[in-house]
């Protein structure tokens, strides 16, 4: 793409890397949410959630935030959310008593458990179209896209 001369009269959206991109994540999280949306009831960002949950116990809605790609509100309507199906449990933060500390409850570790074996499950078949070398290069492909999207 680079010394590519770029016209208005020669968009098209549909070759627009960052709409490809966005249409590619919204394609793979709809299908990966068949797994747990009927079976757990919950939503794709409640998922983000216990996934940033079940990477990092003991976080607060604002490292959720940073991890997961999500604002603020899309945050903490997940987490309410989650409270309230008794997946995650909130403690008042000792080091910072503005924010609470969000965990998994017993049931909530359960839902977890059961979701990241089918994920991985659904990424090696999503990935089985591809060689060790593509999934290398995708590697090193979304490394450099996204250092190159915080520069800008």
């Amino acid at each position: 793409m680079k010394n590519k001369k770029h016209k208005l009269s020669s968009f098209t959206l549909e070759e627009f890397i960052p709409y490809r991109l966005a249409v590619l994540a919204k394609s793979v999280s709809a299908a990966f949410s068949k797994t747990y949306v009927k079976r757990f009831g919950i939503t794709v960002p409640q998922w983000r959630v216990m996934a940033a949950v079940g990477r990092a116990p003991n976080c607060t809605a604002s490292s959720i935030v940073e991890h997961t790609a999500m604002d603020k509100v899309q945050v903490s309507r997940a987490v309410a959310g989650l409270l309230a199906m008794k997946y995650l449990e909130s403690h008042r933060n000792e080091n910072d008593r503005r924010s609470a500390v969000l965990n998994f409850s017993e049931e909530g570790q359960s839902v977890y458990d059961q979701i990241v074996p089918a994920g991985l499950d659904f990424e090696a078949k999503l990935m089985s179209v591809m060689e060790t070398e593509d999934l290398e290069q995708i590697d090193i492909l979304f490394t450099k896209l996204a250092s190159q999207a915080k520069k800008l």
